[in-house]
């Protein structure tokens, strides 16, 4: 069950809040003020924190960095009476995952704190664990000759035992493949265990891969299996390895060459039989020069390397990739599938798409929820006519006009939620609330 605690002076709304999250599968936990509410996470292992601003004995966006020392995998979300800008952006970037008025807002409460724990469970800040059938190569779309000849590489390496490494730069489906790899392999009917090396300090990052004994530190209230031991039999895709701590990657090349691990605040050595699957997007040879990746592990991990394309050497996939899209999100929004016509597709496919595939996937989304009869190249983000042509689009166009009208749209369409627009503008919230500012949107 997936626990959420609340944090607020006011008795009335704790309760209403407790009744209401209750009633949605939750396990509730309350406090009144800073003080117990610190004590809570020392005591128990909680998801979502729902944490008022103005507390008798301290104030909430400065407690963002207390309450995630406590607990590290909880996610932080601030209530206020009061919301104003400044406090806003000082939220985020104090680390909350959003940033909500009382009142106004209640009725977002349920939808966020469901996709906070979509979060973790995700793995969008963490791990991700799937032991269901996955799909193969067939998942992977494009029929350019570059993607088709690693294709080719890794249908080969998949029926192997062998260490792979992915390179490539972020967002050109390195996950996809290593799920395509798994799902081919003779251990696709054992688990896929994923993680992203870059999401944790080295202490947890350590625990996550090892699992830890109670007590073995502050808030290790139990034991737990680390995701060596889940993935047991199957894949552990080790994404951002160039990302992990010098000290940590000895251990890692240990657990490579003799099968072992240790739980951290344990002595007893246990065996696992997993195939080891690792990603990255920076030059390993120049962090091995600049002593920041140890070259032994190196070797071992890259018996077999894949350089994954990216979008701009894959223009012909473009096209391909824009119309899977709009057909697979349109069935998840509920949406009609729009055509892309003639004007935005050649943009598209003369753009660099410097975020490769993710980048294309987000950009189609919004397209999805502002377009009208066609996808058109109003319905584009503005940075995209910017990189194309110093007069875009129309000859009355107004950049600072469009990107307004674009926001606005979005806040819409997510009814003011303002962690969601902000994924869907692929922009972080900080910049969304200047922007909000700047335009004087008002959220309704």
């Amino acid at each position: 069950m997936n626990t959420v605690l609340i944090i607020d002076d006011e008795a009335t709304l704790r309760i209403l809040l407790s009744r209401i999250l209750e009633l949605e599968g939750y396990e509730v936990l309350q406090a009144k003020d800073r003080m117990s509410g610190l004590r809570q996470l020392q005591q128990h292992e909680v998801d979502v924190v729902l944490c008022d601003v103005f507390l008798p004995d301290g104030n909430g966006v400065d407690m963002i960095p207390e309450l995630k020392k406590c607990s590290p995998h909880s996610t932080v979300i601030l209530l206020t009476a009061h919301g104003n800008i400044a406090d806003g952006v000082q939220a985020i970037k104090n680390g909350a995952f959003d940033y909500i008025v009382k009142g106004d807002d209640n009725r977002k409460i349920i939808p966020l704190v469901s996709r906070a724990m979509d979060e973790l469970r995700k793995g969008k800040t963490g791990k991700v664990m799937q032991i269901e059938t996955l799909p193969g190569f067939e998942s992977i779309v494009g029929s350019s000759a570059s993607l088709t000849e690693v294709m080719n590489m890794a249908r080969k390496v998949a029926v192997t035992d062998v260490c792979v490494l992915l390179n490539g730069e972020t967002g050109t489906g390195k996950e996809v493949f290593a799920r395509a790899i798994h799902a081919v392999s003779h251990r696709k009917d054992k688990p896929f265990v994923a993680i992203n090396c870059s999401a944790f300090s080295k202490e947890l990052l350590e625990s996550e891969l090892f699992g830890h004994k109670a007590g073995a530190f502050t808030g290790a209230i139990k034991d737990k299996k680390g995701l060596f031991e889940e993935a047991d039999g199957g894949t552990l895709f080790l994404d951002e390895i160039g990302e992990m701590e010098f000290c940590l990657q000895a251990k890692l090349l240990r657990v490579l060459e003799t099968h072992e691990f240790i739980k951290v605040g344990s002595t007893k050595t246990s065996k696992i039989d997993v195939r080891i699957i690792a990603a990255t997007n920076r030059d390993l040879k120049k962090e091995i020069a600049q002593q920041h990746f140890r070259e032994d592990l190196y070797f071992r991990m890259s018996v077999f390397q894949l350089l994954l394309p990216p979008l701009r050497e894959r223009k012909g996939d473009v096209r391909l990739l824009a119309e899977y899209f709009v057909q697979k999100l349109s069935v998840q929004m509920q949406r009609i599938p729009m055509p892309i016509d003639a004007e935005c597709m050649r943009l598209m496919e003369s753009y660099s798409w410097p975020g490769n595939i993710r980048e294309l996937k987000n950009v189609i989304e919004r397209a999805i929820i502002v377009c009208n009869d066609a996808i058109t190249v109003n319905d584009l983000p503005v940075d995209m006519c910017r990189e194309q042509c110093d007069n875009p689009c129309e000859p009355d166009f107004d950049l600072a006009t469009m990107e307004r009208n674009h926001i606005a749209k979005i806040l819409e369409y997510t009814h003011g939620n303002k962690t969601e627009t902000a994924r869907l503008l692929k922009i972080g919230l900080a910049t969304l609330y200047r922007k909000i500012e700047t335009y004087h949107l008002e959220i309704k």
